[in-house]
């Protein structure tokens, strides 16, 4: 992936940022990482890591901050990283974390935790979502996309985006072709970057244009999509997000009356 301008910097900062704000995380840890790959790529900005990790501690909580720091470096390592890693269950609504995974499980280019940050980032888990241009459903695949990879992966006798099994197989087995031509064209030094950020650019603006651009194109279009998946990969792993409130079991009310209760007899 090459360094781009710092004007292209800090628009992509400022997406980023946007984006953060429609999902209420805007001064959220990820949306703090997902800064911090964004001045790693542009212009590998690393002398801003440390104020950066500093943030992360600030927004996980108060006190001893100096416990967060090996969890900081951690959750920018991972947004960095190539999306492998478990799934948490518990970050995905209800009934979507067995699909996610199986999606995440048909190919090793692309795993769950990267299938759960794009269905956010596509339609922030809202199964019903229609796309301004056909597109249906939990992984917004074009209609003649999804007509391509969509099965009955529910066995409801039913081929539909609005299905989310269906939605979300289609997608996974989407990505693993998009994978495996990226992959193509790296190893016949057709196009240079990652597989992942490859596969991730071509989802949102086509593969076309990845060829053309030899790489990850250094559109805001395409630099914003794959910089805010890999800022929540950290997220769908559990990993770097606020600790719980701890809460408090209220004090029993103190007897009332002026003084010790006598004995029935």
């Amino acid at each position: 992936m090459s360094a781009g301008t710092e004007g292209g910097a800090s628009t992509a900062v400022r997406d980023t940022a946007i984006a953060g704000v429609g999902c209420g995380c805007l001064l959220s840890p990820l949306v703090v990482v997902g800064t911090v790959v964004i001045l790693i790529i542009f212009g590998g900005f690393g002398v801003l890591l440390a104020p950066l990790i500093a943030l992360i501690m600030l927004f996980q909580g108060g006190g001893d901050t100096s416990r967060y720091v090996p969890e900081g470096e951690r959750v920018i390592g991972i947004a960095r990283g190539d999306g492998a890693g478990e799934l948490d269950p518990s970050t995905v609504p209800q009934g979507l974390a067995d699909p996610i995974e199986d999606a995440g499980e048909l190919c090793d280019a692309i795993g769950p935790v990267v299938i759960a940050a794009q269905i956010e980032q596509e339609s922030g888990f809202d199964a019903s979502k229609a796309g301004e241009d056909g597109e249906k459903g939990l992984s917004q695949l074009p209609p003649d996309v999804f007509d391509r990879y969509g099965e009955d992966d529910d066995d409801n006798d039913e081929v539909s985006a609005l299905d989310a099994a269906d939605s979300i197989m289609a997608q996974g087995r989407y990505m693993c072709d998009l994978a495996g031509e990226a992959q193509k064209m790296i190893d016949a030094g057709e196009a240079t970057g990652t597989v992942l950020d490859l596969s991730l650019a071509a989802y949102h603006v086509g593969m076309d244009a990845v060829r053309e651009a030899r790489g990850l194109p250094s559109t805001q279009e395409a630099t914003s999509y794959v910089l805010g998946i890999r800022a929540r990969f950290a997220l769908y792993q559990g990993i770097g997000v606020p600790p719980p409130t701890p809460t408090t079991t209220p004090p029993s009310p103190e007897p009332t009356g002026s003084g010790p209760t006598a004995p029935t007899a």
